[in-house]
């Protein structure tokens, strides 16, 4: 189990839980997360930025985005909407279209839990399908709970 700014992630090395409390309104974060908005938020000088993003926000729709390493890689990957419930949750699938060293092309699924709270939104998310990937889901934690640092700041 990791901290990082007050964000907790954890893995049982099938599925990553990455809670935190967000101060915006669930309209507000919802919408960070399903418009070109996410491009402003999403990364940091060190780690890798998005250069790209598009999301076509329905039912059975499709999302790619690529990320462009601090040492100048671009990394895509995409996946498909399976359950869209504005502004409470969104349920996507996701895989990475190039070899990612622990987790290959495997596609795994992301969902998006948000709950109004006294002072904003509780954002969960929950990242299912690493049976077998254990190192991957570990890594996937990590990397969530920088994301969800991202979106609090």
């Amino acid at each position: 189990m990791m901290h990082v700014l007050g964000v907790q992630s954890m893995t049982n090395g099938e599925t990553v839980m990455a809670p935190a409390g967000i101060e915006a309104p669930a309209e507000r974060v919802f919408r960070a997360l399903v418009t070109r908005e996410i491009e402003q938020w999403w990364g940091s000088a060190d780690t890798y930025r998005m250069a790209d993003w598009s999301a076509d926000l329905r039912v059975s729709g499709r999302w790619t985005v690529v990320v462009r390493t601090a040492d100048g890689r671009d990394l895509p990957a995409g996946g498909e909407f399976l359950e869209i419930e504005a502004p409470r949750r969104i349920v996507q699938t996701q895989a990475y279209a190039w070899d990612h060293p622990t987790l290959g092309r495997r596609q795994t699924t992301v969902a998006w839990l948000l709950a109004p709270t006294t002072k904003g939104t509780r954002l969960t998310i929950c990242h299912g399908g690493f049976a077998g990937h254990s190192d991957a889901a570990a890594e996937h934690a990590e990397g969530w709970g920088r994301v969800l640092a991202w979106l609090q700041a």
